[in-house]
Formats: C-alpha cells, sequence, structure tokens
C-alpha cells in the first residue's frame, strides 16, 4: 500500500479482511474467495484466497470466472433503464402493454416497476409446470401470463429468484429494434461499453479452464435447495437465465459497480444519464418485510428484514437489521449479492466499492452474517 493509499485506509485494519476470508477458508465454511476493496476509484486491495475447488486442490486465481447467482439482476435491471431513456417505457409501464398474453388473470395492474422491485404480487416460484425452462425467457414469460398473483401489486416484497427478471428480458427484448437475443443485447449494451470482457449470459466452453464450480459446502436446510444451486453449472452457451445465470469475474463487477460510482461522471461514467441514474438508486420498497428471509425468522430468530428495494439495486437503509453491506454502510449504500456467495457495494459517502466472489456456497442467512461481517471490517478499515 503506497503512501496515497495508505491515508485512505488503516492498512492493519484492512488486513483484517483477507486474514478473515482466509480464516473461513481453514475452518471449511468457504473453499475460497477473491476480494477487491477500492476507494475513490483506486484499488486498495485486490487478491485471490483459498481454493476455486477444494477436492481437486485448484488454487483460487485472480481473473476465475464464478457463476454470478443474482448478482446478474443488476445486469437486467441496467438493460430495463436503458430502454426507460430511450423512451421505450417508463417504469409505471404495465407489463401487458408489451406482453399482451400477460393481462390473463387480472394482471393488467403489474408495472415494470413491480416487477424491478419484486412487488408485481406474483408467486416467486412455480411449481409442477413441466413445461416451465427458467433458462428460456419465452419460457418463463408464458408460464408467468397464465400465473395468478398471490396478492395485489405493490401490497408485498415477495423476492424472484429468477422469473420476474427471465420476464424482464423478454419485454426487453420484445423491444429491441434490432430484434436481438436478450444475451446479445446484454452483451453488446452493457458489457462491452464498461469493458467487462469475461462476463456473458450462459457459459461458455472457452470459460471453463478459469471456472468455479458451484459447490454448497453448508448443506443446512434454507432458502435455496443446494441441488438447485448446484446445477447452475449445467447452463450451457445459449441459456438464458437473467436473474442468475452470467459468468463473472472480480474486476468485470468491479467495473460495472464503477460506472454507477461516478453517475454518469468520469472515465467509465454511467451508461445512463446522471438524472436516471439517480432516479434508480431511490429506495422504493422501504421497509416492507424482505420474504427473501422468512425462513430465518424461525430457523435463526430472526425479526421482519426490510426490503429497501430501488429500481436498480438493494439499498443499505436505516436500521439495525442483517443487511449484506455492513451496519456501517452509509444508508444509500447500493449494490447486489448472489445466493451464499457473492456480494457488492458502493457506498456513496465514503467512495468505497467492495467486490466478494465466493467459492464453497453457504445458507443463505449465514452467507449474509458473513458478508456484514466482512463488509464492517472495509467499513473499520476507512481512515478518514
Amino acid at each position: 500500500m503506497n503512501a496515497a493509499e495508505a491515508c485512505q485506509f488503516d492498512p492493519d485494519r484492512l488486513a483484517c479482511l483477507p486474514a478473515a476470508i482466509l480464516a473461513d477458508v481453514e475452518a471449511g465454511c468457504i473453499d475460497g474467495a477473491e476480494v477487491l476493496v477500492a476507494r475513490g476509484g483506486r484499488v486498495v486491495l485486490h487478491q485471490a484466497i483459498g481454493f476455486a475447488h477444494r477436492e481437486s486442490g485448484r488454487a483460487m486465481d485472480i481473473g476465475d470466472v464464478f457463476m454470478s447467482m443474482s448478482v446478474s439482476k443488476q445486469f437486467t435491471n441496467m438493460t430495463v433503464l436503458q430502454a426507460i431513456e430511450r423512451g421505450d417505457l417508463a417504469i409505471d409501464t404495465p407489463v401487458a402493454d408489451v406482453v399482451p398474453e400477460f393481462a390473463e388473470h387480472d394482471k393488467g395492474g403489474i408495472t415494470i416497476g413491480h416487477l424491478v422491485t419484486h412487488t408485481s404480487g406474483l408467486p416467486p416460484v412455480i411449481m409442477g409446470d413441466k413445461s416451465l425452462n427458467a433458462a428460456d425467457i419465452g419460457s418463463v414469460t408464458a408460464a408467468l401470463s397464465r400465473a395468478v398473483p398471490l396478492c395485489p401489486p405493490g401490497e408485498r416484497f415477495m423476492y424472484s429468484p429468477v422469473l420476474a427478471h427471465g420476464l424482464l428480458a423478454e419485454i426487453v427484448r420484445r423491444l429491441d429494434p434490432h430484434e436481438r437475443r436478450f444475451s446479445r443485447i446484454l452483451a453488446e449494451d452493457v458489457f462491452a461499453p464498461l469493458d467487462m470482457t469475461d462476463t456473458v449470459l450462459g457459459i461458455p466452453a472457452d470459460v471453463r479452464p478459469r471456472y468455479v464450480p458451484v459447490v454448497v459446502r453448508d448443506r443446512t436446510p434454507g432458502l435455496f435447495p443446494p441441488g438447485v444451486l448446484e446445477s447452475s453449472d449445467r447452463l450451457k452457451p445459449d441459456s438464458e437465465m437473467p436473474g442468475g445465470g452470467c459468468v463473472i469475474t472480480a474486476t468485470d463487477l468491479f467495473r460495472f459497480a464503477e460506472c454507477w460510482r461516478q453517475l454518469g461522471k468520469g472515465p467509465r461514467a454511467s451508461l445512463l444519464s446522471p438524472a436516471l441514474s439517480r432516479f434508480a438508486l431511490v429506495d422504493r420498497t422501504g421497509t416492507l418485510p424482505n420474504s427473501l428471509y422468512d425462513h430465518a425468522k424461525a430457523a435463526r430468530g430472526w425479526t421482519d428484514v426490510p426490503s429497501h428495494m430501488s429500481y436498480g439495486f438493494w439499498l443499505r437503509g436505516e436500521g439495525i437489521y442483517p443487511t449484506p453491506f455492513g451496519h456501517l454502510a452509509s444508508p444509500g449504500t447500493f449494490g447486489g449479492l448472489g445466493a451464499g456467495s457473492h456480494v457488492f457495494w458502493v457506498d456513496p459517502v465514503s467512495d468505497v466499492t467492495f467486490v466478494l466472489l465466493s467459492a464453497g456456497l453457504l445458507e443463505d442467512s449465514a452467507s449474509i452474517e458473513r458478508f456484514r461481517r466482512l463488509s464492517d471490517f472495509v467499513h473499520c478499515a476507512l481512515a478518514g
């Protein structure tokens, strides 16, 4: 750490972060991780720790490729916001205006904003529909068009693991003037402009040598069955699961976070106007209870966790509750997370960007508590 960087972080306190990650690896909680910390766009810590695959002894390397899990929702949200900027949509556009068949079962009041913020009232998962292929956005759209809402839109926050963002992707695809597949829209309109050279929807054959297999290390019953998470490894190059099916690297995710940190200013500016970027970071769900952690209320004694969701990201918000961004983060801190595995956030007050990608997944509530602990190491290391 040079003199300029040392004035931004206390080196001894920042060293607690990789030490804590290594301790988790040695305890068998996780297998490995790649971690990156930056302030004002300057990277002050970037390390690969532990194993990419413990059983084979393969060490984690900087540049390894991870399954995104739900981090890819933020990429899909970006394409929705780009469509809004072009004038193709508004946040209150009814879904049925773009997907007419969706209006079945009185769903005409569900808007784009409801889908993005998980407040549509649609079922988060659909059981027993053998025709549903979660890695095909056309199949997801057909299934949700047939679905009956569980409650009126805007009434509850019911986290949708993959379905809502599959429908959002289909909406973006139908409005695309070039009639591109959604994977190509992401590649050309989000990833390429930000130099996210290793990020793609699906798993291309050429990244397999660097791919970190999805292994659920903590088999404690939780939100997502281990077998469902581990099935992500079977995604194909042409699979389209926008809610959780990209491959990513820590460097690429840092580039994505940085474009939002700068909010339309600087060399890696946002792909959106500053006005729309700010609009996309306003808390839209507040203290509506977050259904993602209902299982933890009984299993771990948690009380209701506020949802704090914007039109682009999860937000820190106010209060003391389990939060992946750390108790010490400012209320406007925004970012994303993946099931039992990944987190990234930007704190606009301290101007810090944090990226953590993990191998060897934890049960989701345990993962949130780990993210909180590691994020607070970063906040505590700030020198001023």
